[in-house]
């Protein structure tokens, strides 16, 4: 494929990525796709086969986001307490998105969730690898149950999103993410 065929798989990814956040993914169409980016609809099957299709490349471009995003918290402290706390304000400084259309990962996996296990497995994979990242600094920090911790913090996290969108409250948002910020910080060992 050439430098003009990716731009344009790029933008329809892009573009469907946008929409399945702020409208979820049963909710849009192919020609919704195409009225934003300007494609023509019948120019889609030459990226995608089918709407399936696009979900995985939208769930793969995230997925990517996050490894990087993770890396970069990697790189940007040795202590994994910190890197748990960068990861909170990494939700605190998406506010407006948080409030608007919730969590894009959980709202995706909340739609799916009685769709087909391929659908449901590919629309988890964000949750994996945060789960597993967290795990593993939950693990560093010495506890044996990282996993276990690992799935609170996303629980946490996932839930103080869904209230927050549903409410449209920034005054809970913030006030969840503080007393997630201060078990992060009074976590012990057993």
């Amino acid at each position: 494929m050439g430098t003009k065929g990716e731009n344009n798989r790029t933008r329809i990814v892009e573009a469907a990525d946008r929409l399945f956040y702020q409208r979820g993914y049963n909710q849009t169409s192919f020609s919704d796709i195409a009225d934003i980016t300007g494609i023509p609809r019948g120019n889609f099957y030459y990226y995608f086969k089918t709407k399936d299709d696009i979900l995985a490349a939208v769930v793969d471009a995230r997925v990517k986001q996050y490894e990087e995003a993770l890396a970069e918290l990697d790189n940007a402290s040795d202590d994994p307490r910190q890197r748990l706390l960068a990861l909170v304000d990494n939700m605190a400084s998406s506010e407006d998105t948080v409030l608007d259309a919730g969590c894009p990962i959980g709202s995706l996996c909340a739609e799916l969730a009685k769709d087909t296990a391929a659908l449901q497995s590919k629309s988890r994979e964000v949750f994996e690898l945060l789960r597993d990242w967290m795990s593993k600094q939950f693990e560093q920090l010495g506890f044996t149950d990282g996993n276990e911790k690992a799935m609170d913090m996303l629980a946490r996290m996932q839930g103080v999103a869904a209230l927050a969108c549903t409410f449209k409250d920034s005054a809970y948002l913030h006030r969840s993410i503080d007393e997630l910020r201060g078990w992060l910080k009074t976590l012990a060992l057993n």
